[in-house]
Formats: structure tokens, C-alpha cells, sequence
């Protein structure tokens, strides 16, 4: 690829032309701000400008305009991603969504909204709870990640146990394409199968295909469901794994079954004072939200699995305001951990009966390689998240978490899984990824890449393995 021929006072201000709504940024701390997501630990690039777009046409004219200049385009929502996915690369211009933040549709009748792309995921679900709707996608980062970063990597969150993941509610997309053209893919009705499933692809794409600039997603009715909290303190990882596991034998599928560990629990409680129990070496954390008697009775099953695998002080909730105690060391725990140092954050996903040998492995991980290893996980669908910490400005500790990081990639995988199961791809996992996906998966990945962007011009090198165009 050719290097732009652009002056950067000559860039900053054809650029501010073509977004006049919007704010065009090229001062040294914004482009260090916006050079990287929360993944620290993958390789970015400063780009040569930042573009706060306002509106879909505004992201057509700048990709139209890098295109013609051989310019690379980092799409980014509010840069919550943990996986350098919106990590800035050589020759780049990063083009945040972050401004359009209009609900522009919330159809009732049909049970479905239309959002530009940098609403807040909690900002959607207030619109639709105040209609009687609810968008069931609830991503940890819910209250400051966007709607547009969650479907470009296709993200899950607490409830996805029971109801599905980003994907399941995506109906149709307004995608600007790497020529600079708007396409609209999907349909905004119930049912429809006209053609390849384009809406599909392009989620959890992670900004390599199109940058998605609205969304429409479908709604369900936020009426019939009664929440039910159900937690338990356990004396080790296996025990509350085991827990996980017989929930699953059982054939019992809550609305949410989280795990936190006890690093975490300590730097919850040190930072909040809950008064969490200071023995404790494991928290499960369950919902049921079945409504009446049959709500209660599953409640009560989860309660009994609990005590049976060695939970003790199992506490069950039913009130709106206690649910919402018993999960609040679970919302809180990555922001405590991220108080006591850099965290390299893991994702991958293994069967659910695997969850008792996969934190066993990820303790040991820990014990070999001399580093603290905190665990939260969505546990109830297999999706563990290893937090590794390392102290500030010790490089040999950093060393050591980035093996340890590589073993439990391999040991995930060594049980059935597969290498992220929400994060996405971006740079951390490219390694994981390359031996996971089959060498002619990865040709029909290039292949496709090469249809809809065949300069490698949008977000090159993330999401699969893939070489950056010269």
C-alpha cells in the first residue's frame, strides 16, 4: 500500500469538510487516547486523525476519501473491547461511532428498534422498557458499551445463558462498505430468509467488513418475566465448576449463572465493603425468572444443587432490589481487579460439563507461571473469563501473564472449546485463532475479506488470521 501524500493540517481540514456535523481530532493526546480499546496489551498504532462522525452519510464520505488515498479506516464504538479490535494500525484513520446516538425507531406493534450505532446498550433497554419492551443483551460494559461496538463483535453478557448472544436480535444493518457505498441489509420483519444471511456476517465481523452505522433489533415483551436471585459460597473453584455442571445435568436453564472467585471477591469488598465473606473461595450467582410456582420451584432446585456441591450460606431473592444485591459483586468485579493493576483479560468458552477441569487448569496455569489469576465467568454457558494481573512496570511478570494467557488458550481448546466466546478475535487471539480455524476456514474467511474489502483497507489484520496488504 501506498503511504498517503496528505499533510496533516492539509488532512484535518478535508476531513472536517467532509463531517461537518461531527469533530475531526489530530492533537497528540487525542490520537493516543483513541489509538487503542482496553486491550493495552495488543500492539496499536497512533493514527494520523480521529473522525467523530454524526451521521451514516458523514462515515461514507471519510471512507470514500480514504480509499482514494490508500488510507487504512479503524472503525470504534466507546472503545470498551478487550480483545484490540479498535487498536489503531499503520497509515490509519479511526472513525468512532460514539456520537450517533439516536433511538430512531422503537416500533411497538412489531417489537423492534432501530439505533444508530453509538447508543449505549443501556440506553436502548430504557427505550424499550419505557414501551413495555426489552432488548435482552446485556453485556458487563452494558452501561457504556454501544450498540454498533456490540454487534461488530457479536457480544454476550449475563442473561445470554437463556437467551442468546448479539446475533439472535440483530434483524438488519445500514452498513457503509469499503467504496464508500450504504447498504441495507436484513428486514425488519419476523420471519424472512431472501438471500444470504449478509446481517449474519457482517456481526461480529469486527469492523473488518463494513462499519455498521444502524441497527435494528428485534424486542421482546418485558412483561412475564419474575426474577428470582439465587447465590452460594463455595470452598473452592471445582466445587462451584461442579455446581455449574449438575445445574446443567438437570436440564436447567437459567436466566443467568455467573461465578466470581475469590481474588475477585476480595478486591469487590475491599473497594465496596459489602461484606463479603473473607473464607469464601468461590461465588455462584444464578437468576431464574419463570413467573409463579414454577418460578419458585426452579429457585428452589438451583438452592438444593448449590448446598449438594458444597455451597454454603445459599441465599435465595426475589425482590427486584435484593436480585439486584446479590449480583452487584458480579457488575463490580473488573473494575475492583482493574484497581490492582493492568489486566490482561481472557475469553474463552468450553462445554459446560468441561467448567470444572477448565478452572482447575487455569489454577494451575496461575501456580506455574507466578501470576495472579482472578476468574469471573458466565458460567452457565461455559464462558470463562481468567483475569490476569500484572504489576505496573514489571516486564518478567508481564512476560509470565502473556504465557499463562497462551496456555489456557491451548487448555480451552485441549477441552472442546474454542478461543473467545464473546470478546471477539481482534489481535489477542489471532494466535488462538489460527489454530483453531482449519487452513481452508481461513481461505473462505480471506475470501470473503477480499469480496467486500479487496484493498484490506478496513481494520486489516484483526478478527482472523490474515495478512496486512503491502
Amino acid at each position: 500500500m501506498i503511504e498517503p501524500e496528505v499533510l496533516p493540517g492539509t488532512l484535518s481540514r478535508e476531513l472536517t469538510a467532509l463531517a461537518p456535523g461531527g469533530t475531526v481530532l489530530t492533537d497528540g493526546a487525542s490520537l493516543e487516547k483513541y489509538s487503542h480499546d482496553d486491550a493495552e496489551w495488543a500492539p496499536f498504532e497512533v493514527p494520523l486523525a480521529v473522525v467523530l462522525a454524526t451521521s451514516t452519510a458523514e462515515v461514507a464520505a471519510v471512507v470514500t476519501y480514504a480509499r482514494e488515498r490508500g488510507i487504512r479506516i479503524v472503525p470504534r464504538g466507546s472503545g470498551t473491547g478487550l480483545s484490540g479490535g479498535a487498536n489503531g494500525v499503520r497509515n490509519c484513520i479511526v472513525v468512532s461511532l460514539e456520537l450517533m446516538r439516536d433511538v430512531v425507531e422503537i416500533n411497538v406493534d412489531e417489537r423492534y428498534a432501530v439505533a444508530q450505532a453509538g447508543v449505549i446498550n443501556d440506553a436502548l433497554r430504557e427505550a424499550a422498557a419505557a414501551v413495555g419492551l426489552w432488548y435482552p443483551p446485556d453485556p458487563a460494559s452494558s452501561a457504556i458499551s454501544t450498540i454498533g461496538g456490540n454487534a461488530a463483535t457479536n457480544a454476550g453478557g449475563i442473561c445470554c445463558v437463556k437467551y442468546g448472544v448479539t446475533r439472535d436480535y440483530v434483524l438488519g444493518l445500514t452498513v457503509v462498505l469499503a467504496d464508500g457505498e450504504i447498504v441495507h441489509l436484513g428486514r425488519r420483519t419476523a420471519k424472512g430468509v431472501t438471500g444470504y444471511d449478509l446481517t449474519g456476517l457482517m456481526v461480529g465481523s469486527e469492523g473488518t467488513l463494513g462499519i455498521i452505522t444502524e441497527v435494528t433489533v428485534k424486542l421482546l415483551p418485558l412483561a412475564g418475566r419474575v426474577e428470582q436471585g439465587i447465590i452460594g459460597y463455595f470452598p473452592s473453584l471445582p466445587a462451584a465448576g461442579a455446581a455449574v455442571a449438575a445445574v446443567s445435568a438437570e436440564g436447567i436453564i437459567p436466566s443467568a449463572l455467573e461465578l466470581i472467585d475469590r481474588t475477585c471477591l476480595r478486591a469487590v469488598d475491599d473497594w465496596l465493603h459489602l461484606g463479603l465473606p473473607a473464607d469464601a473461595n468461590a461465588l455462584l450467582l444464578a437468576k431464574v425468572d419463570e413467573p409463579g410456582a414454577a418460578g419458585r420451584e426452579l429457585a428452589n432446585r438451583v438452592a438444593a444443587i448449590f448446598t449438594a456441591a458444597e455451597g454454603v450460606d445459599v441465599e435465595q431473592a426475589a425482590d427486584p432490589d435484593e436480585v439486584a444485591r446479590l449480583f452487584l459483586a458480579r457488575r463490580m468485579a473488573y473494575p475492583s481487579l482493574e484497581r490492582l493493576g493492568p489486566v490482561l483479560t481472557e475469553d474463552v468458552c468450553v462445554p459446560r460439563s468441561a467448567v470444572p477441569e477448565m478452572l482447575s487448569r487455569i489454577q494451575a496455569s496461575a501456580a506455574k507461571h507466578d501470576v495472579v489469576i482472578a476468574n469471573i465467568a458466565h458460567a452457565g454457558d461455559g464462558n470463562l473469563h481468567p483475569l490476569i494481573i500484572a504489576p505496573e512496570g514489571d516486564p518478567a511478570a508481564k512476560a509470565r501473564a502473556k504465557a499463562a494467557f497462551d496456555e489456557i488458550v491451548d487448555d480451552c481448546r485441549a477441552l472442546g472449546g474454542t478461543v473467545t466466546g464473546e470478546h471477539g478475535v481482534g489481535l489477542l487471539k489471532l494466535p488462538g485463532a489460527a489454530v483453531e480455524l482449519e487452513p481452508r476456514v481461513i481461505g473462505m474467511h480471506q475470501a470473503v475479506k477480499d469480496a467486500l474489502d479487496p484493498d484490506g483497507l478496513f481494520n486489516p489484520g484483526k478478527a482472523f488470521p490474515q495478512a496486512l496488504k503491502a
